[in-house]
């Protein structure tokens, strides 16, 4: 057996054995081979010898084929080609669910989504990435790998944001507004806007790397839920601050949501809001709205461009436990006209935003509940509707815990969405209409602190939502500004009735949050009996004297109150007959939908009955 080229070492030094020895080395030590160059000297090495004589390897001799042994088949190169045709369009079909294509974009987006433990908004070599978190490009929706990288097609108008998980939270700045986007913009906005847009951003970065930190969500939270803030000065913004803020200092909710005409055009007010708003010191979400567009804009491309820069893009999503919140920019601009004017606008949604909403529900638990929050309402006369509701009803079907808010009209009024909308579900789609902090658009004569009183034209008081979710179940309850939480409607009927003249006298109830299906009794004392009250749309006795008292007044901004219209939240019934004269309580009571019941009442005064002689 011939010398092996390296040694086994021995005591720290291999050696060849001894001339003329038929020792062979043994291996005592668990080392390495080193070559001979670098052996020590044969004097340092230890050697036995072996009894065994050397042996000399057989070679092997591979046998005959049998005969009986079938030979192989020639390869069929049709069959191969058919093999891998069919595997390239499995790779293809994979390419297109699992990652999107690329084939109109000038350069693909890279980054992580990771775990900022240290908060400094950067990836540390030992900060981990997360998996399975969505990331989208406003059109194709990715999930992050194992390691949280995530690869999106890019172009030179684009915007990369991540969806907020479940147990995460994003960055906020001073205001609490959320930055979970990243703008790519190479040129930035138009030189030629009013109000300034995205600045250059570059070249697309090498790495889009998301931060999230860890947050405690309960499976109960609150949410804050405001209509068209809009303010038009910076008084308006301190009335805002007044009325509706004040009472919400140390507030209980996660979180806040504006859905859309944050300001009244003047998008320089977006900074002052933000401000005021942020005082609450939790985070806030913004929806944009028809006031909140450059109107000196070409196009509905680049109406957006200020109010991304300050909120991020338009359309997005998050989700806070079991619910998934998705932003939706439903106001579609017409541009400029060629002599300067702002053009015309209305209500819907582009494909990229319906591809958005599909892709990122696909990976979603059924069961969760889904809320669609957005500026103009699904239903209502045209332009303030979204014509695309059916689209987006049959991509909400699949989803048996839905919602969506709205905001807009100035009026409070809630639809029920079915199949006629697309909607395939056995129970109605609910669309929640809902009333504004700045109520008539901040109209009305002011009341003992300088504040219009601003009653919206349906009746109801400018004011706000508070939601309350529990899992992926809800409830929402309607806030006054400066009133009582129990303040949630309003009893118009005369001061007082003649005893034979009670079963004419009208009772009519604005309850405030009403909708179909809301259920209004009344009772004339506490030992009367419970009367139902018929829900009907008409105009709010109260509004109407409002408006017809204040025609002549010069509210403090100049505007008077708008003209009235039919409220959707109005029941009404006859008193009951020969009611004893005396004072009475008038009480009402109403069941929303929740199951909630509310209260109020009033004194009525029932007088003798007139002497007909």
């Amino acid at each position: 057996m011939a010398t092996p080229p390296h040694a086994p070492l021995k005591d720290g030094c291999p050696c060849p054995p001894p001339t003329g020895s038929s020792s062979v080395p043994v291996v005592t030590c668990r080392s390495r081979w080193i070559p001979h160059s670098e052996r020590p000297s044969l004097s340092s090495c230890r050697w036995r010898t072996s009894p065994h004589p050397k042996r000399t390897p057989t070679p092997k001799v591979r046998p005959p084929r049998s005969s009986l042994q079938r030979p192989r088949p020639p390869i069929n190169l049709s069959s191969m080609r058919r093999v891998l045709l069919v595997l390239l369009l499995l790779l293809c079909a994979c390419a297109t669910t699992g990652e999107p294509a690329g084939t109109e974009a000038t350069a693909w987006a890279h980054g992580f989504v990771f775990a900022d433990h240290d908060g400094d908004g950067r990836k540390g070599i030992f900060e981990r990435g997360l998996r399975g978190v969505a990331v989208s490009n406003g059109r194709d929706v990715v999930r992050t790998d194992w390691r949280g990288r995530w690869r999106l097609p890019a172009d030179d108008d684009v915007t990369f944001f991540v969806v907020k998980p479940r147990g995460w939270m994003t960055p906020v700045d001073e205001n609490g507004l959320p930055r979970f986007y990243r703008i790519h913009r190479p040129a930035g906005s138009p030189d030629d806007l009013k109000f300034p847009g995205v600045p250059p951003t570059g070249a697309l970065p090498a790495s889009i790397d998301f931060p999230l930190h860890r947050r405690s969500e309960w499976r109960d939270f609150s949410v804050l839920v405001f209509g068209d803030p809009q303010a038009y000065t910076l008084q308006e913004v301190d009335w805002l601050g007044r009325d509706v803020i004040a009472e919400l200092a140390g507030t209980e909710a996660l979180f806040g949501l504006s859905l859309g005409d944050l300001v009244g055009d003047d998008l320089a007010l977006f900074e002052p809001l933000n401000r005021t708003i942020g005082s609450l010191g939790i985070p806030w979400y913004n929806v944009i709205g028809n006031h909140d567009l450059n109107l000196d804009a070409i196009d509905d491309a680049h109406s957006d461009e200020t109010f991304e820069r300050v909120y991020g893009p338009p359309t997005h999503a998050f989700q806070v436990g079991r619910v998934h919140f998705i932003v939706l920019d439903d106001v579609v601009y017409a541009g400029r006209g060629e002599d300067g004017a702002s053009g015309p606008y209305a209500g819907g949604l582009t494909d990229d935003q319906l591809v958005f909403i599909s892709g990122y529900l696909a990976g979603v638990r059924r069961s969760d509940l889904i809320v669609l929050v957005m500026h103009i309402p699904l239903l209502g006369p045209f332009p303030h509707q979204v014509p695309q509701r059916r689209e987006l009803m049959e991509i909400l079907s699949r989803h048996p815990n839905t919602l969506s808010l709205s905001a807009h009209m100035h009026m409070q009024q809630m639809h029920f969405l079915g199949p006629e909308d697309g909607w395939t579900r056995p129970e109605p789609h609910p669309h929640m209409n809902l009333g504004t902090t700045s109520g008539s658009w901040w109209r009305g004569a002011p009341d003992e602190q300088g504040i219009p009183h601003a009653t919206m034209r349906c009746g109801a008081p400018n004011g706000y939502w508070i939601f309350e979710f529990d899992g992926n179940d809800y409830r929402a309850r309607f806030k006054a500004a400066r009133r009582p939480a129990s303040y949630q409607m309003e009893i118009h009927a005369p001061d007082s009735t003649r005893e034979n003249a009670s079963s004419k006298t009208e009772v009519v109830v604005n309850f405030f949050a009403g909708s179909s299906h809301a259920e209004l009794e009344m009772r004339v004392s506490a030992s009367g009996p419970w009367l139902p009250l018929e829900h009907v749309e008409r105009q709010d006795p109260g509004y109407a004297e409002l408006f017809e008292r204040e025609k002549s007044l010069r509210p403090p901004n100049g505007w008077g109150l708008p003209p009235r219209v039919d409220s959707p939240h109005i029941w009404a019934a006859k008193l009951p007959a020969d009611l004893p004269p005396g004072t009475h309580w008038l009480e009402v009571r109403a069941r929303d939908r929740f199951g909630a019941v509310h209260h109020a009442r009033r004194p009525l005064r029932v007088l003798p009955a007139e002497n007909s002689d």
